[in-house]
């Protein structure tokens, strides 16, 4: 009898023990369980994003070696962008824009701390790296970016209104280690400091560019900022971009005009 008892117990407890191993294998909090590796789910995930979102483009490419799903939605005026990362479905970018945009207001434009206050109430506790006003897109805009943990910002705003018409965030990825002859980021980063000498590295990354491999680097140096493009293979310069930072006293009638 006492033998019976204890095979029941022994019985029940393993029983207990699978259920609750079940209940943490498939309890929906568990983060980015889940492999990307057909469109259709990253067009689920992204759509769960985007409730009510129009998937109209999936795109599969890489980022610093790590295989990616972008996802393309057009929602009421906005069209957003989303990018996971197939090795478990995390949500690695996020953004949305405006199109529909009020060009007719006759406003002041907003002042350039004014601008970067929005943006800090916008993104709690990230720092401005640059706030630019530029004439884009038939209006003038602030663009505002920031960085906050292991993300970067990008916050557009219509100057007149002081209405955000764009926002990104970013996730910065490790390189996935592998040998493919690529120079890496830190040889890519010298290269730019040899370049622009003196100045700092506020954002370095690998990315393909109509599927040539190349490193991204933004930097800063006195009233400059700049954006170098490098081959990945070659440590060649393809790129090199020169633009005025923040405002350091210039008046808010300082513009960049895009081509």
């Amino acid at each position: 009898m006492m033998k019976k008892f204890r095979t029941k117990i022994t019985a029940m407890m393993c029983m207990m023990f699978c259920l609750v191993a079940a209940g943490v294998l498939l309890t929906p909090n568990t983060a980015f369980a889940k492999k990307i590796t057909r469109d259709s789910q990253a067009e689920s995930m992204a759509r769960k994003k985007v409730k009510g979102g129009t998937v109209v483009e999936i795109d599969k490419d890489y980022e610093k070696g790590n295989l990616v799903y972008e996802v393309k939605l057009i929602k009421g005026t906005r069209e957003y962008d989303l990018t996971y990362r197939a090795s478990n479905g995390k949500l690695i970018q996020y953004s949305w824009e405006e199109h529909k945009l009020n060009r007719s207001t006759k406003k002041k434009i907003i002042s350039r701390s004014k601008c970067r206050s929005l943006a800090k109430k916008q993104v709690k506790g990230a720092t401005v790296l640059s706030l630019r006003l530029k004439y884009d897109d038939g209006i003038d805009q602030y663009k505002v970016k920031m960085k906050k943990g292991n993300k970067n910002y990008e916050l557009d705003y219509h100057a007149r209104t002081g209405k955000l018409i764009g926002y990104e965030w970013e996730e910065l990825l490790k390189p996935k280690n592998s040998n493919n002859g690529y120079i890496g980021v830190e040889k890519a980063k010298q290269i730019a400091l040899q370049k622009v000498p003196g100045a700092t590295v506020v954002k370095a990354k690998f990315d393909r560019d109509d599927g040539k491999a190349v490193y991204e680097i933004e930097l800063i140096k006195d009233i400059y900022e700049y954006d170098i493009e490098i081959d990945a293979v070659t440590g060649k310069i393809l790129d090199f971009e020169q633009d005025t930072r923040d405002d350091y006293g210039y008046d808010d009638d300082y513009y960049d005009y895009d081509d």
